[in-house]
């Protein structure tokens, strides 16, 4: 062989390229993609954990009681509920607005007209200031005699001074009245008609109760609660036993007739 042949040879034979991998053709590169969207949607998403029934009502249950333990606690104190959640509130005339918050009460008086304060927390109550009358019924009581008799109706006119109203209702509460008024009456009647017989009450000292008991309520009261006035006492005549009421009518016409025989003589 012609060794100048071989390099002819070897300018003929084209050069030999590395080995590559096909391309993918674009149908499977879109069908691989499809394959992995099918996989995501058939994977299972995470559920949401199911709401615990007890737990719901439970808090219902514990809601129930919190509303009926302040309702009960408001019916049994007196209180009103409207005035309990209201915000505006109006003190009328005559009157002064009193306040209590948590049950303590506050040294905040307000005059007549409209107001703000807090619901619920803050409770409000008209005090009047004027002159008012308080009707004391059915008062039984013994006299010296043991003869048991009984005063209809005893009225009282009476005032509050507004520069007292926070002392005496921080001693006495809303119902002072109860204390100095209604229940002061019954014992000095009864200590009046323990001390007399019956017909001192009845007849000789029966003018003269009013003043006693105007003189013994203003006493107390300017002692214990001197923001009460006692302006008057008005006592009825007292109801007594019909047997004894006859024997005092009889008694009084023979007076009667005395009296006209000793005018004409």
């Amino acid at each position: 062989m012609d060794p100048q042949e071989n390099p002819q040879q070897q300018m003929r034979s084209p050069p030999r390229l590395p080995q590559q991998s096909p391309p993918q053709s674009q149908a499977q590169s879109q069908s691989q993609s499809h394959s992995l969207s099918h996989a995501q949607l058939q994977s299972p998403s995470p559920s949401p954990s199911p709401s615990n029934p007890g737990s719901d009502l439970y808090s219902f249950l514990l809601f129930l009681i919190c509303l009926g333990s302040l309702l009960v606690a408001m019916s049994s104190s007196g209180t009103n509920i409207t005035n309990m959640i209201s915000i505006l509130h109006q003190v009328p005339e005559g009157h002064v607005g009193v306040y209590w918050r948590g049950g303590a009460l506050l040294k905040e008086i307000t005059d007549p007209g409209f107001h703000l304060k807090m619901p619920v927390i803050t409770h409000f109550e008209p005090i009047q200031v004027t002159l008012q009358t308080d009707k004391v019924k059915d008062i039984p009581c013994g006299t010296k005699g043991g003869v048991m008799i009984s005063f209809e109706k005893v009225e009282v006119v009476n005032r509050l001074r507004k520069d007292y109203v926070y002392e005496t209702l921080l001693n006495y509460g809303v119902t002072y009245d109860k204390t100095w008024i209604y229940d002061k009456i019954h014992h000095e009647i009864n200590q009046f008609c323990s001390g007399h017989t019956l017909q001192q009450v009845y007849i000789d000292m029966f003018d003269q109760i009013d003043d006693k008991m105007k003189d013994a309520l203003q006493g107390d009261c300017t002692r214990y609660a001197p923001g009460v006035e006692i302006l008057s006492v008005r006592v009825t005549k007292p109801t007594i036993p019909p047997s004894i009421k006859r024997n005092f009518e009889e008694m009084e016409e023979e007076r009667t007739k005395v009296a006209f025989l000793l005018l004409i003589c």
